[in-house]
């Protein structure tokens, strides 16, 4: 019987994959057999070489994803590069803290136009590619425990977040009889580089843990097997779904 989670001949984009959840899915999706670019503001070095390690062909595309003027290049430096797109993954993002009495214009803008903007128009580009090609596609979208709940000093994260919960499900409606799934992976807290500060707090450490049935903050990794299942054949039914990866957290 054919592996309905393998890869091979697949061609993935990931867009902030130098470390942390995009280079777990990244890495993930390479040794379900899919080659691999990468998107982003720096150098994915590690990624490239963990990828490459797997024996996938890899392509680094340096890209300012705070406004949508490279998406275009984007698109055809990934197709040139290595023939074809199938998945495309929106993981780079931003956040900003602040009191929502203290919160600025500048900080709203930035998270939204990364966060939210231009991961609208990267599927919009995405499927331009794959409809005007007559190509099956498929979109994983990054979300958020906060695109189900509100969060606290992060208000344009969490209006980003419940965005992308809007236009997974928008596009899936738009695209799903047309051979494009477009679905979300909802991280629960995840320990990266973004978390650390809040891992040291030793109060919300603790709180945090007590929610989470898991009994432990999740790793990138984690995010790994939910992407190669959304990525792949076996979720050829599976349209406009948020699905939270986080340790039982929202179901307690």
């Amino acid at each position: 019987m054919t592996n309905p989670f393998d890869l091979s001949g697949k061609t993935a984009l990931v867009t902030g994959g130098n470390g942390g959840i995009g280079q777990a899915i990244a890495v993930a999706l390479a040794r379900a057999g899919a080659d691999i670019a990468v998107a982003g503001r720096t150098p994915p070095d590690e990624t490239r070489a963990l990828v490459e390690g797997l024996g996938r062909r890899f392509a680094a595309i340096p890209a300012d994803l705070s406004s949508i003027a490279p998406i275009p290049a984007l698109m055809e430096e990934t197709v040139g590069t290595l023939g074809g797109l199938d998945i495309l993954v929106n993981n780079a993002g931003l956040i900003r803290r602040d009191d929502p009495l203290d919160f600025t214009e500048a900080d709203w803008d930035a998270v939204l136009d990364v966060n939210l903007k231009s991961v609208f128009f990267l599927c919009q580009a995405f499927g331009r590619y794959a409809l005007g090609n007559g190509r099956k596609g498929k979109i994983i979208n990054i979300a958020s425990m906060l695109s189900f709940q509100g969060g606290i000093r992060v208000p344009s994260y969490a209006a980003s977040k419940s965005g992308i919960a809007g236009i997974t499900r928008l596009l899936a409606n738009e695209w799903a009889g047309k051979g494009i799934n477009v679905n979300a992976i909802a991280p629960g807290y995840v320990a990266t580089s973004v978390t650390t500060a809040l891992r040291a707090d030793e109060r919300r450490n603790a709180e945090i843990l007590a929610r989470i049935p898991a009994g432990r903050w999740s790793e990138p990794a984690d995010m790994g097997g939910p992407a190669v299942f959304l990525a792949s054949d076996a979720s050829d039914y599976v349209h406009g779904t948020i699905l939270p990866v986080d340790g039982g957290w929202l179901a307690r």
